[in-house]
């Protein structure tokens, strides 16, 4: 499995679409919470070549975006492809 990590709010709905989508598929991520920790969030920007909102999600270092981002990789079949599920 590769590598998951996702900046999220406690109060995105997105962030919780994401995480019920991930957990689907049998991938595990590692959760940074920017809400809780805002000394993150600078990091998450930089990261994420200036974007403010979450969540922002990576695989392996590659920005997948946000939640419709890693929706628009599931419809065409290359979410599980990246996940090393097929």
């Amino acid at each position: 499995m590769p590598t998951i990590e996702m900046y999220t709010t406690a109060s995105c709905p997105f962030c919780v679409r994401a995480k019920r989508l991930l957990k689907k598929k049998g991938a595990g991520y590692t959760d940074f919470a920017v809400d809780q920790k805002p000394e993150l969030r600078p990091e998450m920007e930089k990261r994420a070549s200036g974007q403010t909102s979450v969540p922002q999600i990576f695989i392996d270092d590659y920005h997948v975006g946000g939640y419709d981002d890693l929706v628009d990789l599931d419809m065409e079949g290359k979410l599980d492809e990246m996940l090393g599920l097929k």
